[in-house]
């Protein structure tokens, strides 16, 4: 069997290549970075090291990567030949791959009628769809019908820490021992191959993905935007502070009522989660740098994310949202100068004021939400956290 994935950084050389590999695929992996590309052929392997506690190394065998750009014609060939195909590139860099993915499927239909998935899995809700409409913009309505016809592009929703160290073999993926792939089972249309290995299926995606990005994205961003305040550089390490652990802890208890209310989730299999989720955050093996987490803040405070979703819903029931207030005002006070959202998001503020700023990225118009958040705004950012 024969894997094509595309995108050879942590998440695909660490987790989706690893599960493919250990149900039994070849895994071709295409990227742009040649020197992991010849490092990878070099080899035919790559190693990978879990953050436990003996950190154990993992070599992974059977694998060879090809250059999207220039040996387009090998990357349509391995498309027409694959078994499945997997992404893990980055949401905004699908339409990148869209281009070579439509001419290979396209000449995959033309040699043969084997029906294949096509599984984006990106830190994103409904990935794979956002590349079926990358394609679509690609095909004339013809070879749209006959993508559609032999070629399913089911949705997922993944969740592992992959993080890398630098090696005498180049980058060495590492990843926390927890891992979850969840795939849309009502999107596939190949059913006769194996189950992967360590994935769920479900038919019904959207409370794993909810519950992924309004718990485990919020709980971990609202950890890198109370750091950032405490001068903490990692994770880890702020959640040594009780007061950051207790906020961070009662932000996801609130956005919990969300994920219960909406998909009738059994609560005290939600309050494991978080306490899981806690644990993972707190692994002593792992050194998880606030700036990376706390990237791209307009993204992560717009309506539909992480941080301002489940505040708004709740609030709007009457239910308990101050910790989530507390999480929405830390992102507004993250202060990168290396990251372009957070020059973008201060230097709004300086010039507009906070009030209009809620209202700019996070689309808040509710005056008691928003006067909320100020409330923590304003503590947060002359020193007051312990009292949030």
């Amino acid at each position: 069997m024969k894997a094509l994935h595309f995108g050879a950084g942590n998440i695909g050389k660490g987790f989706i290549g690893n599960l493919l590999r250990k149900t039994g695929y070849e895994v071709c992996f295409v990227d742009v970075n040649q020197e992991m590309i010849d490092r990878i052929n070099r080899r035919n392997s790559y190693s990978v090291e879990l953050l436990d506690e003996n950190h154990t190394v993992e070599t992974i065998f059977s694998v060879s990567a090809l250059n999207s750009i220039i040996q387009e014609k090998r990357v349509i060939e391995a498309i027409v030949s694959a078994d499945i195909i997997t992404t893990s590139v980055g949401v905004a860099n699908l339409s990148k791959i869209s281009k070579v993915l439509a001419k290979g499927l396209l000449e995959r239909i033309a040699q043969n009628e084997k029906k294949i998935d096509v599984i984006a899995n990106e830190n994103a809700i409904n990935a794979s769809s956002t590349l079926k409409k990358e394609v679509e913009k690609i095909v004339s309505s013809k070879e749209l019908a006959q993508i559609n016809s032999l070629v399913g592009f089911p949705n997922s929703a993944i969740d592992r820490l992959a993080l890398s160290k630098k090696g005498t073999e180049g980058d060495i993926a590492l990843v926390e021992p927890f891992f979850e792939w969840v795939i849309n089972k009502s999107e596939m249309v190949n059913f006769d191959l194996p189950l992967i290995s360590g994935a769920t299926y479900v038919e019904d995606l959207r409370p794993y993905i909810e519950r992924k990005l309004y718990i485990v994205n919020m709980g971990h961003a609202t950890t890198a935007y109370l750091a950032f305040l405490l001068g903490e550089p990692t994770i880890q390490k702020a959640l040594r502070n009780q007061n950051v652990e207790r906020i961070v802890r009662s932000a996801m208890v609130e956005a919990s009522q969300y994920i219960i209310r909406t998909y009738r989730s059994d609560s005290e299999k939600m309050t494991e989660f978080i306490e899981k989720t806690l644990k993972r955050f707190k692994n002593s093996n792992i050194s998880d740098d606030i700036l990376r987490v706390g990237r791209s803040p307009i993204r992560k405070l717009s309506y539909e994310e992480r941080l301002v979703k489940p505040a708004r819903e709740l609030f709007k029931l009457g239910l308990p949202v101050e910790n989530l207030a507390a999480s929405i005002a830390a992102g507004y006070l993250f202060d990168s100068p290396e990251d372009e959202e957070s020059i973008t998001l201060q230097g709004y503020i300086r010039s507009n004021g906070i009030d209009k700023a809620i209202s700019h990225f996070s689309s808040i118009e509710n005056v008691k939400l928003k006067v909320m958040i100020k409330k923590y705004y304003d503590k947060m950012k002359n020193g007051h956290i312990v009292n949030c």
